[in-house]
């Protein structure tokens, strides 16, 4: 198969592995900076060469949504950037938590930024739904939303409850739209788009708290993995809403 160049800038991970070459290269090896620099440049360049491509999702909602195709787009887009920032966040997570009463704590923020590998394929499901008009939701599969909704807020605290009743009113608002007979399908789209933002916002405050915190400090430690479970919650209101 042909090398295909993709531009590195455009794949965090590709940016961290050249990024991660040049250190070893200039700091351990004690490379000139004129063959470390090549060489990262190189090792940037291939691996975003063998990254998946991140191709264009099938969003022609020909005929009914024809006018939703940016908006899906970009919701698509989102859901690939969230991912790549998970990735990151990963495997920042695995070198920053190595020590034996932290792998309870790996467990959670790995297990979050893994469950978001899936997000780009959920996104996609539901744009082919849209465009064979089959994502629409009817007044009884928004009660029983709303009814899994309101469960899941019941039996959560803190900031993840918050989310949950933020998405009760959401799927609350969209009922009363379907039951006035109008389309839902923007304020699908719009509830995604603004959980996958926020999501992604808790994941940049995960991140930076990793980096800041005093491991040894319990209530630190605490505060990570809420903000771990946060980012959690936050894909199974993408799941509830894009099923």
């Amino acid at each position: 198969m042909a090398f295909q160049f993709k531009n590195p800038l455009h794949y965090p991970l590709a940016v961290l592995a050249g990024g991660i070459v040049l250190v070893l290269g200039v700091r351990l090896v004690r490379l000139p900076s004129l063959l470390a620099l090549p060489a990262a440049v190189a090792v940037a360049v291939g691996t975003a060469a063998i990254r998946p491509e991140q191709s264009n999702p099938t969003s022609q909602p020909s005929g009914k949504f024809p006018d939703l195709t940016a908006e899906l787009d970009q919701l698509y887009y989102k859901a690939s950037d969230l991912t790549e920032q998970a990735e990151l966040l990963r495997e920042e997570a695995r070198e920053r938590l190595q020590e034996v009463q932290q792998m309870e704590l790996l467990g959670a923020v790995q297990y979050a930024c893994d469950r978001t590998q899936e997000l780009p394929d959920k996104i996609q499901s539901f744009i082919d739904r849209m465009g064979d008009g089959k994502a629409l939701l009817s007044a009884a599969e928004l009660t029983q939303q709303i009814a899994d909704a309101t469960a899941k807020r019941d039996n959560s605290s803190g900031p993840v409850q918050a989310q949950w009743q933020t998405l009760v009113d959401s799927l609350q608002r969209n009922l009363s739209l379907a039951q006035e007979g109008e389309s839902t399908s923007q304020a699908q789209i719009a509830n995604l788009s603004t959980l996958i933002s926020n999501a992604a916002g808790t994941l940049q405050q995960l991140q930076n708290k990793l980096r800041t915190a005093d491991l040894s400090n319990t209530h630190e430690t605490s505060e990570l993995r809420a903000l771990s479970d946060e980012f959690s919650s936050f894909q199974e209101n993408v799941d509830l809403l894009a099923a």
